[in-house]
């Protein structure tokens, strides 16, 4: 990446549109959630908010809702690292409906992007579909990093595809190694997190939760999950940084455990 030093807060789970359809998709996805985004959407707002709240790095996170996105958002994703690698690092995406799975994912891999997005309520697809578990399998082949939106999405609350119990069944039939649930493994489903996810093999990032979730409730799931398996996230642009990073620093928790959870552990998984 061309850094002198390892960067000292990266935030795990942003979001960007292309400049000409990001005031459109804001105030789309803004009705649906019934919230207000902290920036506009773009790349310049994402590296304006950084600066603001210190974050040295972002992992950006497209989805492709349809099968047809596939090329086109995999290679904004391509020309984005490019050009800002040494900011942001943008994953690929991948539809499980799309044909030749295989071949998509090598061509991720080939672009030089270190991972994927799957978004199963977007995508309209249970986590579990044999889908998933194929595509899941063959990135972790290839050692890319598989992120998934978990728990409910504020924005489609009526059918939950990712629950915590159903996200289990992958974790015990494929053993993926490079795993990420977001939203702390599953958004306002906390209490089957802590049942059926905290303490396994997983990564926990914190995307979308200290607006939602008791302090008991996180440091009663960190307490279950091995700290270096959880990688602070915002979902910008839908959290603050800045409020983020606070909430992790006012943790009752060692400062080794809040520097891991910081950056050490998504420097280690992004090998920076």
């Amino acid at each position: 990446m061309g850094c002198t030093k390892l960067p000292q807060i990266i935030d795990f789970h942003t979001h960007i549109f292309p400049d000409a359809i990001a005031g459109k998709s804001i105030a789309s996805l803004e009705e649906k959630a019934g919230i207000k985004a902290a920036t506009d959407g773009t790349l310049q707002g994402l590296l304006e908010s950084m600066d603001r709240s210190g974050v040295d790095l972002s992992v950006i996170l497209p989805v492709v809702t349809k099968p047809s996105q596939f090329d086109r958002i995999n290679s904004f994703a391509a020309e984005v690292n490019a050009k800002y690698g040494d900011r942001v690092l943008s994953f690929g995406g991948i539809h499980p409906d799309c044909e030749e799975y295989k071949n998509k994912l090598d061509a991720i891999k080939a672009m030089g992007l270190k991972g994927i997005k799957i978004h199963p309520d977007y995508q309209g697809v249970m986590i579990d579909d044999v889908r998933y578990m194929n595509i899941v399998e063959y990135a972790d082949s290839l050692g890319l990093i598989i992120l998934t939106h978990a728990g409910i999405d504020i924005g489609l609350p009526e059918t939950v595809h990712c629950p915590p119990d159903r996200m289990r069944k992958v974790l015990d039939a494929v053993k993926p190694k490079k795993m990420v649930l977001a939203h702390t493994g599953g958004w306002k489903q906390w209490d089957a997190v802590y049942e059926y996810l905290a303490g396994e093999d997983v990564y926990l990032d914190t995307s979308f939760t200290f607006d939602y979730i008791s302090r008991e409730q996180f440091l009663k799931i960190l307490d279950k999950h091995a700290p270096d398996k959880v990688l602070f996230a915002t979902d910008s642009p839908w959290s603050c940084a800045a409020k983020g990073i606070q909430a992790i620093r006012t943790l009752p928790v060692s400062e080794e455990v809040k520097k891991a959870i910081l950056w050490e552990n998504a420097a280690r998984l992004l090998e920076l």
